[in-house]
């Protein structure tokens, strides 16, 4: 046994590799990364060759895991919620499939949107899907779950889901660890018809997940993750996830009696609810995320003896915390203390250096001249261009969406149509809409802020390093409509006219602003001081 003080995320990545696996699959995104970043710098990872590189994007990764879960080894993909929806396909499809060997997917959500655009619960997609799902509700609890999940996978066959949060994924506790299990051995699937889905066998495949259904509904009402604290009160709560933790700090702070049954196991334990809800005079609902089981357990009769985030006893969005849930519950909440009034609140801001500024001075200046100045844009660290003292993106959707926005503009008759979009995101999913761009023959001036690394979550290796300019030769952009810039206050000139120039040209193009980003730089220069007095 193996203590280890560890954030939520790499607890994870800890019984991950405790459990056996041969791979992780997964696109960098908060709250999610640090799992992976975990594998990729655990001795063991490397001892045992688990497979560790960053995917092109999180549809690829779940795929890849698949892949590796058909010849009969464990893998674990991750990913941000948001994430969830670049691999619904897979996703999916693999609960029709199945899986051979275990294949656990962690999923983490952001509620209150802390650095994301949305707040969207991935537990629907777990009841879309028809898979069990598992909230933790502790560190602990992450890492005892996400160990049990491999092997709950292999007994059903099918992928697990596991939801986290964001305030679980980054805070820290003592975890213990287990012994560590070795690696299934290879065993790929023998079926010949189980992963072909063509509609005789997915009709198959599809009966054989509705068949499994009961046995998961049987399984939740028996979890270690489903459990009543008991107590004399006629006022419940009903806890799920870590919002089990705040009901029980408000709980005991203010000693009180009453009875919690806490959730982390779907599909829902309907016997465990309707008993617990019928001891109960009243029972408030406390869910981190949509009101997913609030809706469920009111169903359309509006249950008048439950409250939640449905009728406002709760907010409607944002995350929770121990005076949310006692105000809920009629009590006085005393805070800690109060904010001072000289503390503000300051916008994030690119660093000081970043070769982003220099490239939107340039951005700015040329579209001065232009009918439209609204500029199409995407995700990743350059999406800061949108505030002071630049103003100069208009759009953020998705990844990807930049181009696939600008297309639309275009063919509206938005000429000349601008797009940003940064290396990584640019591989991630920006390739399938240059190619639409290429196909049509559009207008469209796309501007690739390359800094060699995805650098909004904290500079992983990117799938585009040093291939920019092929890869967007290959996809059919005339060659002498590539160009590659350097974004320095001394280039702006030089950098303006190269803009412009491509503005006027009716057709694709594409502009590459290349410069390392300065944080990584940094980390490289110190690396290499280190290894040089060593």
């Amino acid at each position: 046994m193996k203590n280890n003080l560890l954030l939520g995320a790499e607890a994870i990545g800890a019984a991950a590799l405790d459990a056996g696996i041969s791979g992780v699959y997964a696109y960098p995104g908060t709250p999610s990364t640090e799992i992976t970043e975990f594998i990729q710098r655990s001795p063991e990872a490397k001892k045992h060759t688990v497979r560790s590189s960053w995917s092109a994007n999180e549809k690829t990764a779940l795929e890849a895991a698949l892949g590796m879960s058909f010849a009969g080894k464990r893998s674990l993909c991750c990913m941000k919620h948001v994430g969830l929806n670049v691999a619904a396909d897979p996703f999916i499809n693999a609960a029709l499939t199945g899986v051979n060997g275990g294949l656990v997917i962690a999923v983490a959500d952001d509620p209150s949107m802390h650095s994301s655009q949305n707040e969207q619960d991935s537990r629907i997609y777990g009841k879309f899907a028809m898979i069990p799902v598992l909230e933790p509700a502790s560190q602990q609890e992450l890492y005892d779950t996400t160990a049990d999940a491999f092997q709950l996978s292999e007994e059903l066959g099918l992928p697990v889901l596991l939801r986290l949060t964001t305030r679980l994924s980054h805070s820290r506790s003592n975890i213990v660890r287990r012994r560590s299990s070795p690696q299934n051995v290879l065993q790929p699937e023998t079926d010949p018809n189980r992963f072909v889905l063509i509609p005789s066998n997915a009709r198959i495949q599809y009966q054989k997940l509705l068949d499994i259904q009961p046995a998961l509904k049987h399984r939740s009402e028996h979890s270690s993750l489903n459990k009543l604290i008991e107590g004399p009160g006629k006022k419940g709560v009903i806890a799920f996830g870590i919002a089990f933790n705040y009901v029980m700090e408000v709980r005991e702070t203010h000693d009180l009696s009453i009875p919690v049954l806490k959730i982390g196991q779907y599909p829902l334990p309907e016997e465990m609810l309707k008993v617990f809800i019928n001891h109960c005079e009243s029972v408030l609902i406390a869910e981190e995320g949509y009101p997913f089981a609030e809706e469920y357990l009111r169903g359309l009769s509006g249950n008048p003896k439950l409250s939640g985030r449905l009728d406002g006893a709760l907010p409607r969005s944002g995350e929770l915390d121990a005076s949310l849930i006692a105000s809920a519950l009629g009590i006085a909440h005393k805070k800690t203390f109060d904010i001072p009034a000289v503390v503000t609140e300051r916008p994030p801001e690119l660093c000081k250096g970043c070769g982003h500024r220099d490239m939107f001075d340039a951005i700015n200046a040329a579209m001065q001249k232009q009918p439209y100045h609204q500029v199409f844009s995407d995700i990743g660290c350059y999406t800061l261009g949108t505030l002071p003292p630049f103003n100069a993106i208009h759009t953020c959707v998705d990844m990807g969406a930049a181009i696939t926005m600008a297309k639309g503009a275009a063919d509206a008759g938005m000429l000349p149509a601008v797009a940003v979009i940064g290396d990584s995101t640019f591989t991630h999913s920006g390739i399938t809409g240059l190619l639409d761009a290429v196909n049509d023959r559009n207008g469209i001036t796309i501007i690739i802020a390359d800094n060699d690394t995805t650098a909004m979550t904290g500079g992983q290796d990117s799938s585009a390093t040093g291939r920019l300019h092929a890869i967007c030769k290959g996809i059919g952009v005339e060659e002498q409509h590539i160009r590659t810039l350097v974004p320095l206050k001394k280039n702006l000139e030089e950098n303006i006219a190269a803009l412009e120039a491509e503005l006027a040209y009716n057709g694709v193009s594409i502009v590459i602003f290349h410069r390392e980003c300065i944080e990584t730089a940094a980390r490289k220069r110190r690396s290499d001081r280190q290894k040089e007095q060593h």
